[in-house]
């Protein structure tokens, strides 16, 4: 798949996320696109200076039940600090490399009392240069407390941290190695599906499962699948099974470019969460900060 004005579009997506000057009007996107049989329709999707937002309904399983909630997938290209692995001040940086970030975003109520859970993974858009996401962090939010866990692709392999507040768990340095982590494959699935690893492997269970599970970060045997959907041709299901722990995870998306993720099944010990598809928009989120802004949740379908 091409991958065609990289330095153009991080300097586009440079000022995402940053804060807009008050009482500035925010202009609209530029779209950078190429012309005649050169024509990147990658290019033409993601590096717009927008990023695409999707809502779901969640029917997440906790304590023995399922509970509602709504989930949010956030993509969006950047350009990315390779040494400090933080968002690059300077896109032209000879360290700066482009990725695609994904923030997966899960609230839901458990009684009386809420969850609130993240993670964030960023993979490089140049695959074959950079096979591994580079870093991945998750938080996860309740009224017990909260929980942190980092992962950092140096020298090879994943190191990190995970904080919490369980003394079973305590503070942990991580250190797993070269491994498949579940947290990329969203994001590959985005930049290329072909890409995603197929048959028997060792896969590090997602970060915010991990939290629900309170399992090891570690990796576990797997198996992994990509079929068309059963009920639709314009649908994949990627599935990924893992036998030690009871545990399927099923992805739906688009069988055409751009691949949005259009839902997900996730099962644990006979209970099923689900995830479908309420809204999708491309927008500068980042710049829609006003409550004259706040419409645009009632368009993606968020409370």
């Amino acid at each position: 798949m091409p991958r065609l004005l990289v330095f153009s579009a991080a300097l586009i997506v440079f000022a995402a996320c940053q804060p807009a000057p008050p009482q500035k009007t925010t202009p609209p996107a530029q779209t950078v696109a190429l012309q005649g049989p050169q024509a990147d329709p990658f290019g033409d999707y993601w590096y717009q200076g927008l990023a695409e937002i999707t809502s779901y309904d969640l029917q997440q399983g906790r304590y023995g039940e399922l509970h509602p909630g709504e989930a949010a997938l956030i993509f969006v290209t950047e350009p990315f600090a390779k040494t400090a692995q933080v968002k690059a001040d300077n896109p032209n940086a000879a360290d700066a490399t482009t990725v695609m970030k994904l923030n997966f975003t899960k609230t839901f109520t458990t009684g009386v009392y809420p969850y609130s859970m993240m993670f964030s993974t960023f993979t490089p858009v140049e695959r074959q240069q950079y096979p591994r996401a580079l870093k991945v962090t998750a938080t996860a939010q309740e009224w017990c407390g909260h929980t942190f866990t980092q992962l950092n692709y140096r020298d090879g392999g994943y190191e990190g941290n995970l904080y919490s507040y369980f003394e079973s768990e305590s503070d942990q340095d991580l250190a797993i190695g070269d491994a498949q982590l579940e947290d990329e494959l969203w994001t590959t699935i985005r930049l290329n599906p072909a890409d995603l690893p197929t048959g028997s492997l060792n896969v590090v269970p997602g970060t915010l499962a991990q939290r629900i599970s309170h399992g090891d970060v570690k990796p576990y045997p797997a198996e992994a699948t990509l079929a068309p959907h059963p009920d639709t041709d314009s649908l994949q299901v990627y599935t990924l099974t893992y036998p030690g722990l009871n545990r399927t995870l099923a992805i739906h998306f688009s069988a055409d470019f751009p691949h949005t993720i259009e839902g997900w099944t996730d099962t644990h010990r006979g209970l099923t969460s689900t995830a479908t598809r309420k809204g999708r928009m491309m927008l500068d989120y980042w710049s829609r900060n006003g409550t004259a802004d706040l419409p645009l949740r009632n368009e993606l379908g968020l409370r």
